[in-house]
C-alpha cells in the first residue's frame, strides 16, 4: 500500500508539472509564431517601400511610351517633311520599336494583363502604320505628308485611340496599389 500512495504523491507532483511545462511550451510556442508573422509583416512593409517608387516609376515610363507611340504625338514628333512614304515609314516603325525596346524592362513592375495591352497598342500602331502605307497609291512616289495624311485618316475613321485602352489599363492599376 505503500507503493502505491507513493506512485499517487508522485503523480500529483508530475501530473500539475507536466501541465504547467505543456502551458508554458504552447505559450512560448504561439509567441514564436507570432513573432515570426510580424517579422513578415515588417519585411514585406520595407520591400514596400522601397519597391513602391520603383513601381510608380515604371509606370510613369509606360505612361511616357504610350503617349509617345500614340500616332498624333508620333507624327508631329517625326516631320514628314522633305521624306517619301518609304523613308518616313521605316522612320515611324523604326521609332515605335525602339521606344517599346528601351522600355521593355518596365514589364517587371507590372501585371501580366497590363503589359499585354501596352504590348497590343504597339502591334496596333504598327500594323496602323503598315496598312496606312499599304493603302497609299504608289506609296514609292508619295511623300512622307501623303502617309502622315493616311495614318491620321485611318485613326480618324476608325475613332479608337489604340493607346487609350492600354492608358486605362496603367492607370487603374496604379491606382490599385493605393
Amino acid at each position: 500500500m505503500d507503493t502505491t500512495a507513493y506512485v499517487f504523491d508522485l503523480l500529483k507532483i508530475i501530473l500539475p508539472a507536466l501541465i504547467v511545462a505543456g502551458s508554458i511550451f504552447y505559450l512560448i510556442q504561439q509567441y514564436l509564431e507570432k513573432e515570426q508573422q510580424r517579422r513578415l509583416i515588417e519585411m514585406r512593409m520595407q520591400t514596400s517601400r522601397e519597391t513602391l517608387p520603383l513601381r510608380l516609376q515604371a509606370y510613369e515610363r509606360v505612361t511616357l511610351l504610350l503617349e509617345r507611340i500614340t500616332p498624333n504625338n508620333l507624327l508631329v514628333r517625326l516631320s514628314s517633311s522633305g521624306q517619301t512614304a518609304a523613308e518616313y515609314h521605316r522612320l515611324l516603325v523604326t521609332e515605335i520599336r525602339a521606344e517599346f525596346e528601351h522600355n521593355l524592362s518596365q514589364q517587371l513592375y507590372m501585371s501580366p494583363d497590363v503589359w499585354d495591352q501596352i504590348r497590343q497598342a504597339k502591334e496596333t500602331i504598327l500594323t496602323m502604320v503598315n496598312k496606312a502605307y499599304q493603302t497609299l497609291p504608289a506609296p514609292q512616289q508619295a511623300r512622307g505628308t501623303d502617309l502622315a495624311k493616311r495614318i491620321l485618316e485611318t485613326l480618324i475613321a476608325d475613332e479608337v485611340d489604340p493607346t487609350a485602352q492600354a492608358l486605362n489599363s496603367v492607370k487603374r492599376e496604379v491606382t490599385g496599389l493605393f
